[in-house]
């Protein structure tokens, strides 16, 4: 069996609005094997986003336990959190965050060279990384001098050049039509296919959420796992 990535026991979170307090998440259990691929999906405030950004360290349960590769991740200092993030985790957005006055190639180096890389054998990693998203022949253009498809496989390379064992996306295509939406999501399960890697999509799209693995309803805080009816 291969190892968890993601191993989350009735997590919740609450918010502070005024004199109320709102339970966007409900004693979430979630777990997720090593290579996996799950699609979130739910109404606008169900709560995705809040999810992902728990999983990702950049925001903390008010209950529960989120453990990522057996790490909880609410219990390292936020230095740590960062350096965790950077070995282990990739992210993707809606919008592609590409740094505008840098190269493509460039932008994909960026964690490696965070990581402590060299440049030479950051820019190396980084043009393999392209290649495999089939871009190295733009590598040296600048974001403004690509599509938006283009750019938003620049932001896949970036997310995935640090050989992070789990990838979490927030609305990836909500960017583009559905001709390169589709494409996009063909990438991802390319990727997954052949790196291994874990990935965590949130999506409004159930059509492209039937893609991939697994689907999970995130529904008034209450999370809901079936396994998808086709995967491409």
């Amino acid at each position: 069996m291969n190892d968890l990535v993601i191993s989350c026991k009735n997590l919740s979170k609450i918010y502070q609005d005024g004199s109320n307090q709102v339970e966007v998440l409900k004693g979430v259990d979630l777990a997720l094997q090593q290579g996996e691929m799950l699609a979130i999906v739910g109404s606008s405030g169900s709560g995705k986003s809040t999810l992902l950004h728990i999983l990702g360290t950049l925001d903390t349960a008010s209950s529960g336990s989120a453990k990522i590769k057996n790490q909880d991740v609410a219990k390292l200092s936020r230095t740590e959190q960062a350096a965790f993030r950077n070995k282990n985790l990739g992210f993707i957005y809606q919008f592609h965050h590409l740094l505008m006055e840098f190269s493509a190639v460039e932008n994909v180096a960026m964690p490696l060279l965070i990581k402590g890389l060299s440049a030479k054998d950051a820019n190396a990693q980084a043009l393999d990384m392209l290649e495999k998203v089939g871009l190295a022949h733009r590598s040296s253009h600048k974001p403004s001098a690509l599509s938006g498809g283009e750019r938003q496989r620049v932001a896949i390379a970036r997310a995935l050049v640090t050989k992070p064992a789990l990838v979490l996306a927030d609305e990836p295509t909500g960017n583009l039509d559905k001709q390169n939406a589709i494409k996009i999501y063909d990438l991802i399960n390319e990727l997954n296919q052949s790196l291994n890697t874990s990935f965590v999509v949130v999506t409004h799209d159930l059509e492209l959420a039937d893609k991939l693995g697994k689907i999970a309803y995130l529904d008034d805080g209450k999370l809901a796992i079936k396994e998808s009816q086709h995967v491409a």
